[in-house]
């Protein structure tokens, strides 16, 4: 077997005195597709955080591509490719689409590599294109966690972690949310999504972990979580 690109092995997080994450691993390997589901408070967003280095973990190690990226920096996570897009989008309202775009890619320095990557940006969103020198407060939810996306894209993730995509946005717009992240993973992104819309998250998914009060109580694959009566009556609201 090939090593997993992201090994989280035993962490444990602390916001101050709160035990945030109890002993959590999870794996995700090149080109999956692995939701995070759990309800408000379980500890989702927490995991992120602490993947793309905005947490420190007390214990345990997370392993990217073979190297151990716990406590390392976020600007040097995303050097070594993981990109965020967080919860509640966090555009810079007073700039233009275009100038959140050209942050997305501050690490980088091959102009015309940049390039490629805003028309493989503007193909998958094409209201941004239309809408690139507006500034991006003036843009709806849904075209601001397109611009979400587009810019975590122009960092050339080799792995994406979205928190909570779907919040806020109207069931089309979730749906054409969805299409639009296995169209990244199909281009060869990996994918760690975070997200309360269950449904739609094991519906993309390969493969699935279940957080409760910051510890994993089950995972497996996406389909059959779906299929699993507790996770049914606990998240699938039925």
């Amino acid at each position: 077997m090939a090593e997993p690109m992201l090994k989280i092995d035993n962490i444990d997080v602390y916001y101050g005195a709160i035990h945030a994450l109890k002993g959590i691993s999870l794996e995700v390997n090149q080109g999956e597709i692995v939701t995070l589901i759990g309800a408000n408070g379980a500890g989702k967003s927490t995991t992120l955080r602490t993947i793309s280095g905005l947490l420190k973990p007390k214990n345990g190690s997370i392993t990217f591509m073979g190297k151990n990226i716990a406590g390392v920096p976020a600007h040097q996570i995303v050097r070594e490719g993981i990109s965020q897009v967080p919860e509640g989008r966090r555009v810079f309202a007073e700039m233009t689409v275009m100038e959140n775009l050209d942050l997305g890619a501050f690490v980088r320095k091959d102009k015309a590599g940049i390039q490629k990557d805003l028309k493989t940006v503007f193909e998958l969103f094409p209201r941004l294109a239309e809408r690139r020198n507006q500034s991006a407060g003036t843009l709806s939810g849904g075209e601001q966690q397109m611009l979400a996306m587009g810019r975590a894209l122009m960092s050339r993730p080799k792995l994406l972690l979205l928190d909570e995509p779907s919040m806020g946005l109207a069931p089309l717009l979730i749906k054409e949310i969805f299409h639009i992240i296995e169209d990244i993973n199909k281009s060869g992104t990996t994918v760690l999504l975070v997200e309360q819309n269950a449904n739609m998250a094991l519906s993309i998914a390969n493969r699935a972990y279940v957080l409760e009060t910051g510890r994993i109580t089950l995972s497996g694959a996406a389909q059959e979580l779906a299929a699993s009566e507790d996770v049914r009556k606990a998240y699938l609201g039925g």
